[in-house]
């Protein structure tokens, strides 16, 4: 192993590939955390060239004069080849980095190629190109940088100048290019003046070949890449937990023997779609999907509880459990993940869909590997109606808890306590056997509520303010398509976009005055108490609620009578006539909480 502080002419300015190896993540820098500093730094140092070159009138001495800028280390391994082949590099760490120059040097070469400034792009043609002898074998050999698989096409299509990108408009090497092209034309072409304009391009060019500086740590052969990887990133800047399961994949593979490249085709490669990257809340973590998706995997498998920050090493001890081969693990992940992205995918409308909108209403992300078990079990095993049996016994578990305001604290111990119970069930029928699990429950954290429990809390307690508005409205959601048949012109309510709307307002005092002779003070805390409850509740349009706002209730009935087609509002139009009262949003209270028992029912314990 040694160092050497290069720079980009050192490094790029002969002959040579440097090939980012299969383990390493895509590339994923951005231009608010990566690109736009780096380009910074570029500008500074063109500009000290630049003014110092003013003053002494040598290039040499202005270089001098400008200073170098340190941009960061990166550590790569000769490959070994033959003489006749072309010298090759395997980037063991800083691919982003070195990634990152190579698209800005041939951001560069690409304006002054564009601007006929032929001299520079010769000169930083040679630091992004090999010579083309090296290309008869190998197409792919003219570049001095090679990529990970996921981001070939896209590279290859922004390092020939002139290529259409288009298909590759979301890759961010194609961001990157983007970005940095513009800032260049935009800092040479400040200047309108021709002389001044090449200037600005040599000091550019002085700065790229020359200014910017990185250590370069080159190991010999016998030097472990996999276990320096993982030193450089898992014991200082920590990769994500998932970037890290990689690379452990690929070391264990080519220890045995294989061939990393082949697994990761086979079974790693969909992981570096960029949907798995996208960050996504869980609880108060927001964390990349493929982290999460480890994680509730991690828990179906041992079916024990994962901390966010235990990933890896959970990993590493379920690998190292059991006689599995780490090709059958890479392999056990691909079909879970598979599962997990077909979770995402499932018709809106479907009674599975369904499920996943008021799930995911609910975010009841403890319960995730319980349905990751559920869905990723085989139709012999589990079949279809039977699985959605098990959906809608879990969705009135939670509905019914959600509505008493009951504790969600012991939920991520209970559904792996149920996973278990399902993978240990025998030859119980696995509906049967969650079914029977959770009402056999008798702590309060656990506790599926009765009919009787579940009526009174949608009747007595104030859901508008015990809810979120979004949990409410599922619940009015529910009902209302409870009154729909396929006879219905729609058989669904639009989901999400309606209003709550209270048919007695809340600022109910101005036209709906109390009844004569009763106890004011009384009359008026049921009325309050009433309000919110969801007799008093309906659905509307968000353009229809202010036209209903605080009026009486012959006018509010008259507009939405006018404007309704919901089935809810229809019944709610003909059971009253001529009033609304405490009475009324009793017994429609009742009716409402009936319908819900049926939406979400629980068997008797017996």
């Amino acid at each position: 192993m040694k160092a050497d502080t290069l720079n980009a002419k050192d490094l790029f300015g002969r002959d040579i590939r440097y090939v980012i190896p299969t383990f390493q993540r895509p590339y994923v820098w951005n231009q608010d955390d990566q690109w736009e500093p780096l380009w910074l730094d570029v500008e500074n140092a063109a500009e000290r060239y630049l003014e110092a070159l003013t003053r002494t009138g040598d290039p040499a001495s202005a270089e001098r004069q400008a200073g170098k800028h340190f941009l960061g280390a990166i550590v790569v391994q000769q490959e070994l080849t033959s003489t006749s082949e072309i010298e090759t590099r395997n980037v063991i760490d800083g691919q982003q980095r070195l990634t990152t120059i190579q698209i800005l040097l041939d951001a560069a070469q690409d304006v002054a190629e564009a601007e006929g400034w032929e001299d520079a792009a010769e000169e930083l043609a040679d630091l992004v190109l090999n010579k083309k002898r090296y290309a008869k074998k190998n197409a792919d050999h003219i570049f001095k940088l090679w990529p990970t698989s996921t981001d070939r096409d896209a590279f290859r299509a922004i390092m020939v100048n002139g290529s259409d990108v288009a298909a590759f408009d979301e890759s961010q090497l194609v961001g990157a290019h983007r970005y940095f092209r513009l800032r260049i034309l935009d800092w040479v072409q400040m200047s309108l003046d021709e002389a001044e304009r090449e200037r600005r391009i040599h000091g550019l060019e002085t700065a790229l070949l020359g200014l910017l500086e990185l250590v370069v740590i080159d190991l010999g052969e016998s030097d472990d890449a996999f276990v320096i990887f993982e030193t450089l990133n898992a014991r200082g800047t920590p990769l994500l937990p998932s970037d890290l399961v990689k690379n452990y994949i690929m070391q264990t593979v080519a220890a045995e023997g294989g061939s990393p490249d082949a697994v990761h085709s086979a079974h790693w490669e969909q992981f570096e779609q960029t949907w798995w990257r996208q960050e996504t809340r869980q609880g108060r973590l927001i964390r990349p999907r493929i982290d999460m998706f480890l994680d509730y995997w991690l828990e179906v498998v041992t079916t024990d509880e994962v901390p966010s920050h235990d990933v890896f090493p959970a990993f590493q001890r379920y690998v190292a459990s059991g006689q599995r081969s780490i090709v059958g693990v890479a392999g056990e992940m691909q079909g879970a993940g598979r599962t997990y992205r077909s979770m995402d995918d499932i018709s809106g409308f479907s009674p599975e869909g369904t499920f996943m909108y008021r799930w995911r209403t609910m975010d009841v992300g403890t319960s995730t590997p319980l349905l990751l078990w559920l869905f990723g079990q085989d139709p012999g095993v589990l079949p279809a109606e039977e699985r959605l049996a098990c959906l809608q016994t879990l969705e009135s578990f939670l509905v019914r808890r959600m509505v008493g305001r009951m504790t969600t604290k012991d939920y991520n111990r209970l559904f792996l306590d149920v996973l278990k119970r399902l993978v240990d069930r025998g030859s119980a029928g696995i509906h049967e056997t969650l079914q029977r699990y959770l009402l056999d429950q008798t702590a309060d954290s656990r506790l599926w509520p009765t009919d009787i429990e579940f009526t009174n809390s949608l009747t007595a307690l104030p859901v508008y303010r015990l809810l979120t508005r979004g949990r409410l409205r599922m619940i009015l959601e529910a009902i209302e398509d409870s009154y729909r048949s396929p006879k219905s012109e729609e058989e669904h309510v639009r989901r999400g976009k309606l209003t709550i709307e209270h048919i007695l307002p809340q600022s109910w005092k101005a036209h709906w005055p109390l009844p004569a002779g009763i106890d004011p003070v009384q009359a008026t805390l049921d009325r309050d108490r009433l309000v919110h409850s969801i007799g008093n509740l309906t659905l509307v349009t968000s353009r229809l609620n202010p036209g209903l706002s605080n009026n009486p209730w012959q006018e509010k009935r008259a507009e939405l009578g006018r404007n309704t087609v919901l089935l809810m509002n229809k019944r709610l139009l003909d059971e009253h006539p001529t009033t609304w009262s405490e009475r009324d949003i009793g017994r429609r209270g009742h009716a409402l909480a009936e319908r819900a028992v049926g939406i979400w029912p629980r068997p008797d314990a017996s």
